[in-house]
């Protein structure tokens, strides 16, 4: 059949047998479907205004954030992280659907603007060549990638991928898209075949394919020609319901996860939002009083899945799931703008959005928000929630019983403040007292390291290695308080601040360089947390009890950062053969995944000559020891504790196996929750708990008492 184009030219006729009543329809659709997209798109964009506002600054460096997100999103880079054929998958998807995009949109372009206005086309010769063999080749990319998630989620059932959340507008979107996908090669096919079968579009390989296959199956050019407008129409007809529906459920996640990565917090998770000193402030009483961020979160959630697949409370048998907390606020908020019955949004006990036990059972420990490929800051609403409890007066008696003891002592024990130094009292040295002596390092020791006798060991270690690298460091005694860090997570916003004020004058009153933190829990808080605070908002409180309007900060490190640096200057004496024991290390969340703090621990147990063997999960895919977000001061009845799996993890999991000798840690709350979990799981006889300082103590000569 002869070429049907204008002028013979190399070219394909954009709407061959359609007619002008079908091209008419097709703009009135079109037009239709556009107005619909605008108007849901509209709705959901103005919905986030009746959210409360945001504390931080999310469109600063607008340009800077936008190339940012634009790199992540088009790389794919965050959908790699732990799983390769899913970040496989979803480039291929993306990328072809864009590609897809760009190339209807130029096809437009042409037809509704170049044309009218000059009389010609670009869509011909070479260009239409170039043009179509790309569009082959991303579409049939495109397809390929659908097939993959068709097979993950069908066939292989991928266990993340289905939840009480997965429902029938999961498998709508995703046979939308293929369908879509396979009907543009169909409608391809057909009317190369309808044709008859032009030269030049053998570019169009993959339409060509599907023109033999068709003419192999038995259709005739005729019969082509004949079901061609059918073909088309549905194709068409399934792009507009798709596009139109992009608002009104998870294909809008392809708008809100770009502007959710545009718009996140780079330090969240490790600072949280703090609270106005006003009373009347609610938290969570109504699902507008998430901001507009928090509910952009919500609607940027695709359901994979990633947040619970490596959520430590939920693998031990936890009433938590991180997507469904998200999801479940989404899904509240759609049912009370569509006139549904308002309940409370947590509650312990009774009907409500969230159980109480829910959030009792988050660690803080940052993995979920470190799995998200679309940046959801959970612990930003998880903490909103908490802080609610707090004020309903819903919170667990062991948490509770640990804020008392700070309010009255000063720290979590309710051990008196004046036995807070008694530690160091067996040593053969004085450490140094920083309110009456100027020190190069303020060391905050820290509750655990003070007041248990696990920890005090380590404590001692560390003042040993202090003693023997020759650092002038000095400590504040009965002075020193509790951080604040946990009780901050489990919700109670002003008994942090109180903390924070009492440190922050401490602080002034001493004179110091830096300050250096035993616990990574206090590295972060004093790092990251105690510059956020507004103090001047509260200083004329009375309850307060601190008369500081500010804090310009303090170089803050991890104990484990400083000695790396004596080690290297070789101030301790280290040869890298003084130990031959057989270890593995474990990551604490609170210096790794929030500070980026991984390689400081491993330079010193390198240093002492031990043989490291790496665990599965680290480095930021560490696994929580279950002590963090209050865990520490809680009981579950839970099968096994996150302590204990480790614990198999670290015996039966690394290369060497049941060979280690030693667990390494570095930070007191791991000790504390793994020396536990080594008699709950039947691993004493095992492997043995020890601190990165205590190793480093045995390597350089034993400790001083």
């Amino acid at each position: 059949m002869a070429l049907l184009q204008a002028g013979g030219e190399v070219t394909r006729p954009t709407f061959w047998l359609v007619g002008p009543v079908g091209k008419a329809a097709f703009y009135y659709l079109a037009a239709v479907t556009v107005a619909v997209f605008l108007l849901g798109s509209y709705q959901r964009v103005t919905r986030y205004t009746r959210g409360d506002a945001d504390p931080f600054d999310r469109l600063d460096e607008l340009p800077r954030r936008t190339l940012s997100a634009a790199k992540t999103v088009i790389s794919n880079e965050t959908l790699f992280d732990r799983d390769t054929v899913g970040g496989v998958m979803h480039a291929l998807v993306m990328w072809g659907f864009l590609t897809l995009l760009i190339a209807t949109t130029i096809l437009g372009i042409d037809i509704d603007i170049y044309r009218p206005l000059t009389g010609e086309s670009f869509f011909v010769g070479d260009f239409y060549l170039s043009y179509s063999f790309v569009v082959d080749a991303m579409g049939l990319l495109f397809v390929v990638g659908l097939g993959v998630v068709l097979y993950r989620r069908y066939v292989a059932r991928n266990e993340r991928l289905w939840d009480r959340h997965t429902s029938l507008e999961d498998d709508l979107f995703v046979w939308a898209l293929f369908l879509l996908g396979v009907g543009g090669y169909l409608t391809e096919g057909v009317r190369i075949l309808g044709q008859g079968y032009p030269d030049f579009e053998t570019v169009s390989f993959v339409g060509w394919s599907v023109a033999v296959v068709l003419q192999g199956a038995g259709l005739g050019p005729e019969a082509a020609r004949t079901a061609y407008p059918l073909v088309w129409w549905s194709h068409s007809l399934l792009a507009f319901a798709f596009i139109a529906a992009i608002p009104l459920g998870k294909p809008f996640h392809m708008l809100s996860s770009f502007a959710n990565v545009v718009t996140r917090d780079e330090d969240a998770g490790r600072r949280l939002p703090g609270m106005p000193a006003d009373l009347d402030e609610t938290n969570a009483e109504s699902i507008d009083d998430f901001s507009w961020k928090e509910q952009l979160d919500q609607d940027a959630c695709t359901k994979c899945g990633r947040c619970s697949a490596v959520c430590p409370a939920k693998a031990s048998g936890r009433p938590l799931d991180p997507r469904n907390v998200i999801l479940d606020l989404k899904g509240y908020r759609e049912q009370v703008d569509a006139g549904g019955e308002e309940v409370p949004i947590i509650a312990d006990g009774g009907t409500s959005v969230i159980d109480a036990e829910t959030m009792e059972s988050c660690m803080a420990c940052m993995a979920c928000m470190d799995a998200c490929p679309v940046e959801i800051e959970h612990l930003t609403s998880f903490t909103k929630l908490n802080r609610q409890l707090v004020d309903q007066g819903d919170v667990d008696p062991n948490v509770q019983d640990a804020m008392q003891n700070v309010m009255q002592q000063g720290n979590t024990f309710g051990d008196p403040a004046r036995d807070r130094a008694d530690w160091s009292g067996d040593l053969e040295f004085d450490v140094a007292d920083a309110r009456e002596q100027s020190v190069e390092y303020l060391w905050y020791v820290g509750d655990y390291p003070s007041y248990d006798d696990r920890n005090k060991q380590v404590a001692r270690s560390l003042a040993t290695l202090f003693e023997r690298a020759g650092v002038e460091y000095g400590i504040l005694y009965e002075d020193e308080q509790y951080d604040g860090n946990d009780i901050r997570r489990v919700g109670e916003e002003f008994l942090f601040i109180e903390q924070a004020g009492h440190h922050v004058e401490s602080f002034a009153e001493c004179e110091f360089e830096k300050i250096v933190c035993t616990d990574p829990h206090s590295f972060n808080t004093f790092k990251n947390e105690y510059p956020e605070v507004d103090f001047a908002e509260y200083a004329d409180d009375p309850m307060m009890g601190f008369d500081v309007e500010s804090w310009d900060g303090a170089p803050v490190f991890h104990w484990t950062q400083v000695v790396e640096e004596l080690v290297a200057d070789g101030r301790l004496g280290l040869t890298g053969d003084e130990l031959d024991y057989t270890v593995t290390y474990h990551d604490p969340c609170h210096l790794g995944r929030y500070n980026d703090e991984y390689e400081a621990p491993r330079e010193l147990i390198r240093a002492t000559g031990c043989d490291l063997a790496e665990m599965p999960r680290n480095r930021k895919d560490s696994f929580c020891c279950g002590g963090g977000g209050g865990g520490l001061w809680m009981e579950f009845d839970e099968e096994p504790k996150p302590s204990e799996e480790r614990l198999r993890e670290a015996l039966e999991d690394t290369s060497v196996g049941s060979a280690v000798e030693k667990f390494v840690v570095a930070c007191p709350m791991c000790m504390t929750m793994y020396e536990d979990g080594r008699k709950t799981g039947g691993y004493e006889d095992d492997l043995e708990i020890v601190d990165v300082a205590e190793l480093l103590v045995e390597a350089t000569g034993g400790v001083e008492r």
